[in-house]
């Protein structure tokens, strides 16, 4: 989720929460982040999310930021265990990264130089270290400029989706950038805001009750989570760049803005 004002994920965690073990078969743990200023705050948890007590109480602490980046996992590469559960998160040019990763890649082996090591035995986390890798190697300095951020990114991202399955976001709590290789869905929430209603669970909420005129965001999900609002569903191989709640740039399977 990409906002304008910090804001709460708790309905939207509710639709997420049910697809980790309830709605769907995505129960080999979870994780979400919450970025603040220059810091990260990241739970994770092996347990499925639909009955992990760590959810519930993420939950009701009701925490709000800008930049939240949440996600169930399908064990397909490494054990059930914290270390293999996402997000994963890295320091890079001074900055708190963060990255999941839904898919599988096979024979899938960069060489990686040292500085970015996984701690667990997932490809994603594999691939996130090398995307890393490769980012300090573009932009030994730090990267300023968002559009050659995300055509460096977008490169690297459809270099690693030949090996498999590829759909990410990746974030420093700034930008928040995203990959489709197969599935990824995004709706844009603005005034005037509507009642939603969950596919997952029987819940609907009346933004307009929780919201101001000022509010932006922009939740990302790998399949739409509410049955009644305008998801723009990515074609694959499309990547998007966003901030503050706003889409700030995009490109197609061809590569064309």
């Amino acid at each position: 989720m990409s906002c304008k004002k910090p804001t709460s994920i708790g309905f939207s965690f509710e639709g997420f929460r049910a697809r980790g073990g309830l709605t769907d078969e995505h129960k080999d743990g979870w994780g979400i982040a919450f970025f603040n200023d220059n810091s990260v705050d990241i739970f994770v948890d092996h347990e499925p999310a639909a009955e992990s007590k760590l959810a519930e109480q993420v939950h009701r602490a009701d925490i709000k930021s800008k930049t939240i980046i949440a996600h169930i996992r399908k064990a397909t590469v490494g054990e059930v265990k914290l270390t293999n559960c996402h997000p994963f998160q890295r320091n890079l040019w001074n900055s708190e990264w963060v990255f999941c990763h839904n898919g599988d890649l096979k024979k899938f082996t960069p060489e990686l130089n040292g500085q970015f090591q996984p701690q667990g035995e997932t490809d994603s986390e594999l691939a996130f270290c090398y995307l890393l890798q490769q980012l300090q190697q573009h932009f030994p300095a730090g990267a300023t400029d968002a559009a050659e951020l995300f055509s460096v990114l977008d490169k690297l991202s459809r270099e690693i989706a030949t090996y498999g399955t590829f759909n990410i976001i990746l974030s420093n709590g700034e930008w928040l950038y995203t990959y489709c290789s197969t599935s990824l869905a995004y709706v844009e929430r603005k005034y005037p805001f509507t009642t939603v209603t969950l596919i997952d669970r029987d819940l609907s909420l009346d933004l307009s009750q929780h919201t101001t005129s000022e509010d932006k965001v922009i939740l990302i999900a790998t399949k739409p989570l509410t049955v009644n609002e305008n998801w723009k569903v990515y074609a694959e191989h499309e990547s998007r760049l966003f901030k503050d709640g706003e889409l700030l740039l995009e490109r197609n399977q061809e590569g064309i803005l």
